[in-house]
């Protein structure tokens, strides 16, 4: 293997998205206007930009809205590469691979009274399209009718513009997997519940809904599957649904108001009442962008391009959808949910809808530093999981789904706490990380292989325990998370000295020979013959060089391990430098994963999954930040955009998203469950966070430009700056951060390990 100087790299490598330099714009009081939901949209299950859908919904809300072009059960709800709508679906869903809960469909259709999905279908087109966050339309070709619709938290309204016919309808799909509904023309009102579940257990599981007609029915019939239930206005079944009918004019619009519920048709009909009140359509609409305008413009943003706008709030946008609401407010005004643990309504919060091993990175800690409110709220949700079901979720769809690795509710549980988000039951939860760092439970939760790794410091290879490299470094990142958090709490030394020794157990994988990490038998031996460019196997969705990096927390530590700085640095840029090679004998077949490294041209970088996204920030241990502000700056240009394919890969609940906010904003969180962010270099000439406590963060960089993407000088609160990290703590104070933009790499700055960001052996309260 070949390793080249990095001025080698910048001058043999071709940027195939360098940003053009055109006119510089600010983001203004609207910012929803810049996001384009349609990003990522361009996805299919070999292939993805994003595995996104067009959500319409408020920010963390209960309920989601997309129109659905896949067929019932497709994960693949919405595809922009497809020609027909079969439906407008409420959906909770996270990601097409963990499919949805709770979802039933609502569609116009005139002349024929059909109501089969392939039947109900009509064509359409993006040039008759309108999606913001706030506000869907399309206009149905074959139905002649034009759909609008507009969220709340827990209701919508639906706006329908027909032609003139004596043969309108409108057909609500209740889904198959079991399912009720029931037509009262009297209050030209239908309910129903759906209890179809893709991911579970969830007992005494439905969604129940309320739908108000603003227009009498004429006709009015239920259906079961592919049967028309004509004599009937009542059905309960697998797969039932209603059809209603009436004539109308040419534009005549034809409103609809739904809410739903968790827990009863009682509180579905107080949800509605609660949340759409005496408001119309527009009202609604307006009050749903002014939500939206607030969230986003939290962050502005001066001097940028337009389609760095575009992709910023797009990306912003995605942040703030997962985890999503599953509780409710009852008429006393407190808050209670499902719980999908006992099948019972309780009091309190409760979310649903993503997976730590994705979002523990740049999510959550995202959440703490703009949002810290809502991080409250789902830290409450936690404790009630734990109450409830006797473990913390790795991944709640809702409650435990037993998909993906580690233990990263420590790191959840911790970084909320060291950022400061307070009000709510932190030594139950710090009880719920203890149960999971030592049992292993139900669904992917505690600790899979835990006896292993705690008698041998790692899971071993030959037991039968898929992904054990993976699980072996994530468990001992967790458990330093544990162990900073019980720092914090005051807890006994001895017990603290259990975690800080486990969380060294990422030393027990590393294989001198080749300066990887490599799963090893229960024996004490490697894993034999060894191949590090192997997906899968002993490392999760990604191979050794992808993982190997996956010290979070002592990246001096294995700086040490690699042979020094200037070792660390040039492993580093191999990464780059490699062709995308790769070994798919464990999955049998190229996943999507694999294909979207091979043809991002960035070598063995596979910024579309999660495991490598920090390693670019790592130049930053070893005394060359340079070499982040550059590749950032390139992964910033190249993976993201605000298009149907803008994205690299899965977009994955929002961590993809975070990191390109984070990295914009010019730095981020290698280590969640400390206090610092890893610098790299700001994306626009000035943007400002507006945090929650009333201060501000306002990050200056006004010789920024595509060409300019190296730090010469930085200053915090007007005092030259030299370390390569910044302090949360220190940020919420209200912090300014003044950098100078030069063309050229800056080869002095930060080159010290006074300046290197933290590492737990670096720690002297560890020692």
């Amino acid at each position: 293997m070949r390793f080249l100087k990095f001025s080698s790299i910048i001058l043999s490598l071709v940027s195939s998205a360098v940003t053009a330099q055109g006119p510089l714009v600010n983001s203004g009081k609207d910012p929803v206007d810049w996001v384009n939901p349609l990003m990522g949209t361009l996805s299919k299950p070999d292939l993805s930009n994003g595995n996104t859908y067009p959500a319409v919904a408020i920010p963390w809300g209960m309920n989601l809205w997309s129109p659905q072009t896949g067929k019932m059960g497709d994960g693949w709800m919405y595809r922009y590469d497809a020609d027909q709508i079969r439906g407008f679906k409420q959906t909770h869903q996270p990601s097409p691979w963990m499919n949805d809960y709770g979802q039933f469909a609502i569609m116009p259709v005139t002349g024929k009274a059909v109501f089969n999905q392939d039947d109900r279908a009509s064509w359409f087109s993006h040039k008759a399209e309108i999606s913001k966050p706030y506000y869907y339309s399309v206009y149905l070709a074959d139905a002649d009718v034009t759909t609008e619709l507009t969220p709340t938290e827990r209701a919508a309204q639906f706006r329908f513009t027909y032609p003139e016919t004596d043969s309108s309808f409108m057909v609500i799909d209740a889904f198959d997997k079991g399912s009720y509904i029931k037509i009262i023309p009297g209050e030209k009102k239908i309910i129903g519940y759906s209890t179809k579940v893709a991911r579970g257990p969830a007992p005494d599981f439905k969604n129940y809904f309320v739908i108000y007609f603003d227009k009498a029915f004429e006709t009015a019939y239920t259906w079961s599957g592919n049967r028309a239930a004509k004599d009937t206005l009542e059905m309960k079944s697998n797969h039932a649904g209603a059809i209603v009918g009436f004539k109308t004019k040419k534009g005549e619009k034809v409103n609809l108001r739904v809410a739903t519920s968790f827990i009863s048709f009682e509180q579905a009909e107080l949800n509605l009442s609660r949340e759409l009140a005496a408001d119309d359509f527009d009202k609604t609409c307006a009050k749903a962008r002014a939500i939206w305008n607030e969230r986003l413009g939290r962050i502005s943003i001066e001097g940028a391009q337009i389609d760095q706008l575009r992709t910023f709030y797009s990306c912003l946008y995605r942040t703030l959808f997962f985890p999503n609401k599953l509780y409710e407010i009852d008429a006393a005004n407190k808050p209670v949910h499902y719980s999908p643990y006992t099948g019972k309504t309780l009091p309190g919060y409760m979310f649903a809808g993503t997976g730590f091993w994705d979002t523990f990175r740049a999510l959550y800690p995202f959440l703490n530093l703009v949002y810290p409110s809502i991080n409250r709220e789902m830290q409450e949700g936690l404790v009630n999981d734990y109450k409830e079901g006797g473990w913390l979720p790795e991944w709640s769809s809702p409650g435990y789904s037993d998909v993906m690795i580690g233990n990263n509710s420590a790191s959840i549980v911790s970084d909320a706490y060291i950022k400061g988000v307070r009000g709510y039951d932190i030594q139950k939860l710090y009880e719920a990380l203890l149960h999971g760092a030592n049992n292993e439970g139900p669904r992917a939760t505690g600790r899979k292989g835990v006896e292993f790794y705690n008698s041998l410091g790692y899971v071993p290879y030959d037991v039968n325990i898929n992904e054990n490299a993976a699980r072996t470094l994530e468990y001992a990142y967790d458990d330093f998370s544990i162990y900073q958090l019980g720092k914090a709490l005051g807890r006994p030394k001895e017990e603290l000295k259990i975690y800080a020794q486990r969380s060294m157990n990422y030393k027990n994988l590393f294989d001198p020979s080749t300066g990887l990490m490599r799963g090893k038998n229960k024996d004490g031996n490697f894993q034999s013959p060894f191949n590090p460019f192997k997906w899968g196997d002993a490392f999760t969705e990604g191979n050794s060089w992808h993982y190997s990096w996956s010290v979070f927390h002592d990246v001096a530590g294995l700086v040490k391990l690699i042979g020094g700085n200037e070792a660390f640095g040039t492993k580093l840029d191999s990464v780059f430098t490699m062709a995308p090679v790769f070994d798919e004998s464990y999955y049998g077949g190229v996943i999507h994963e694999i294909r979207e490294m091979q043809i991002a041209g960035m070598g063995q970088y596979a910024h579309g999954n999660q495991p490598i996204q920090h390693m670019i920030y790592l130049y930053n241990y070893c005394g060359q930040p340079w070499k982040t502000q550059y590749w950032v700056r390139e992964t910033m240009n190249r993976m993201y955009k605000a298009t149907p394919d803008g994205y690299c890969g899965d977009e994955d609940n929002g961590q993809t998203s975070a990191w390109y906010i984070f990295s914009a904003l010019g730095f981020y969180p290698v280590t969640p469950a400390t206090d610092q962010y890893v610098l790299g270099a700001p994306l626009f000439r000035k943007a400002t966070v507006k945090l929650e406590n009333g201060k501000s963060l306002v990050v200056t960089a006004p010789l920024n430009s595509d060409s300019n993407r190296y730090v010469q000088q930085m200053t915090f609160n007007g005092a030259v700056y030299s370390k390569n990290w910044v302090s949360h703590s220190e940020i919420m104070k209200g912090a300014r951060i003044d950098v100078k933009m030069g063309a050229t790499a800056e080869t002095k700055r930060g080159t010290t390990s006074t300046s290197f960001p933290y590492s737990v052996s670096n720690d002297p309260s560890y020692k």
